[in-house]
């Protein structure tokens, strides 16, 4: 198996080096990150008999973008390791690491209107709900098709997808469970720019394959979430207002309805070497004890590690159908050279919904910090630390205690992302 996925690198390298013949532009690049992790209470509270966990995880990708007139191809090719996964001297890869990333082609059809096939990154905004998630090594994809207007300041695009696990011969249900993972998916998203200001309008349906049985293995029905809601930026002399505001409405599950929120605002301010900010979201949440009807938001397919802390205590594949979250927060990114920055960054957390016993909603306090140093035109250094103070509250939801140990995690990553080949054959018609 690995000498087949090496001669298929090797394929597509051959194909699109052949292209160049007739191609107006043809690029090749690569990006490959390491990135070394120290977790002592990531994500959820460290236990006090545990130990601290280490590793580096490694992406390398390649990236392969050919246009033409009317036409775009692109295939991302990557392999997402940890250190050591492999047994040396091994002739194949035992962690299956080696994938198919992003793989489209985009047709233009008039001076308006395209169409965008395959497997894609899907992201609009600020990611909220629709990110690439690159932040993860192996980022988020959709297997989707897209058809895109365009005229001036506006933009319309509708796009849908449709999940089977293999070919059929009879049947159509989608067997891969998880929060994330849609039988099918609809959207429409809609732009308009002005000079310096923008908004924008979302609707989502996402639907979900049911199952029943005593070992919940028999198709029943498909569940329905919707999520409609608009985006916005615009300033106020030199302060840059964003904000967003989405409804969640339709089926949590097949016998559970949904009905959650989200709202967000943030101000940003740039004072010579330093931009502030200063925002706020709030993710409805279902009543710890219980309710008749499911108020959990969820932000689905979006970059959910960019917001609520950089610790991932919530909504990074977990805190679903929870208690919600209330997240104030401030920041700050400090230009301390020709080519670095530090961003500092606190996050006050509390509960949407009512935890049980009536505790306290205060969930705790998180500090963020993030050095950038670009060391070359193609390599940058990134350095993080993050300390969680949790509260007692805070068990509640993630269980153990807030009270046994520290809770902090660090990390450094290396990106480097050379330009292999680049030409452009039509440069001097």
């Amino acid at each position: 198996m690995g000498n087949q996925k090496f001669t298929y690198v090797l394929l597509f390298l051959f194909v699109f080096t052949t292209l160049q013949i007739s191609a107006q532009t043809l690029d090749i690049n690569a990006d490959v990150r390491s990135r070394f992790e120290y977790r002592h209470g990531y994500s959820t509270l460290f236990s006090e008999d545990a130990d601290p966990a280490a590793f580096v995880k490694q992406r390398t990708r390649l990236n392969i973008g050919y246009e033409a007139e009317k036409l775009q191809v692109f295939i991302a090719l990557q392999d997402v390791s940890t250190w050591g996964d492999t047994r040396q001297l091994l002739n194949v890869d035992g962690n299956d690491s080696f994938s198919l990333f992003e793989a489209w082609a985009a047709l233009q059809i008039n001076e308006n209107w395209s169409t965008k096939l395959g497997r894609q990154v899907i992201s609009y905004d600020d990611q909220r709900i629709f990110g690439g998630v690159d932040w993860a090594m192996q980022g988020r994809f959709h297997d989707a098709a897209i058809l895109k207007y365009r005229k001036d300041n506006f933009m319309l695009d509708l796009g849908g997808a449709f999940s089977q696990e293999q070919e059929a011969i009879e049947g159509n249900a989608y067997t891969i469970q998880g929060f994330f993972s849609y039988k099918t998916m609809q959207y429409a998203y809609l732009k308009k720019s002005w000079e310096n200001s923008t908004a924008s309008l979302l609707f989502l349906n996402a639907g979900f394959q049911d199952f029943t049985g005593d070992a919940n293995d028999i198709a029943d029905g498909v569940s329905f979430r919707q999520t409609l809601g608009s985006y916005f930026t615009f300033p106020i002399e030199r302060v840059n207002i964003a904000g967003s505001a989405y409804y969640q409405f339709g089926k949590a599950n097949a016998t559970t309805d949904l009905a959650g929120y989200q709202v967000a605002l943030e101000a940003t301010y740039n004072a010579n070497k330093v931009n502030y900010g200063l925002g706020v979201e709030l993710l409805s949440g279902t009543d710890q004890e219980g309710d008749a009807k499911n108020k959990s938001f969820f932000p689905l397919y979006g970059t959910n590690h960019k917001f609520n802390g950089f610790m991932d205590y919530f909504y990074v594949g977990n805190h679903a159908n929870s208690v919600g979250l209330n997240d104030l927060y401030a920041k700050a990114v400090i230009t301390t050279g020709e080519k670095s920055n530090l961003l500092i960054k606190g996050h006050y957390f509390s509960a949407n919904a009512d935890l049980t016993a009536d505790a306290d909603a205060y969930l705790g306090t998180e500090i963020d910090l993030v050095y950038t140093q670009k060391l070359m035109p193609f390599v940058k250094l990134n350095v993080g630390y993050s300390q969680m103070f949790a509260s007692d509250s805070m068990s509640l939801i993630k269980g153990g205690s807030a009270n046994d140990t520290t809770n902090n995690w660090g990390w450094v990553q290396l990106t480097i992302n050379p330009t292999l080949f680049k030409t452009n054959l039509n440069k001097n018609d």
